[in-house]
């Protein structure tokens, strides 16, 4: 089964919370990762989203602690949405 990894970022201009984080996370531009697999058995080639990985903090620190939090598409959406408004 192929798999395939887009990486873009995400900017918050303001504060915004998410329910897989604790509490309110700071303004600011976020790495943001999808992987997806192929569907198999098709006449066509399509892909079936299976994690949406958000690196935090924004600012990545040399030598500094990062994680990695697995966030709903449609939450982040609307954040970012939100955030725009």
């Amino acid at each position: 089964m192929s798999i395939r990894t887009t990486e873009t970022t995400v900017t918050f201009r303001r504060p915004f919370t998410l329910a897989a984080l604790d509490g309110a996370q700071p303004a600011g531009t976020y790495r943001l990762v999808v992987e997806e697999e192929q569907i198999p058995g098709l006449s066509f080639i399509a892909f079936r989203r299976v994690a949406t990985l958000l690196h935090m903090p924004a600012d990545s620190v040399p030598g500094g602690t990062r994680e990695v939090v697995s966030v709903l598409p449609d939450e982040l959406a609307e954040a970012v949405a939100a955030d725009a408004a």
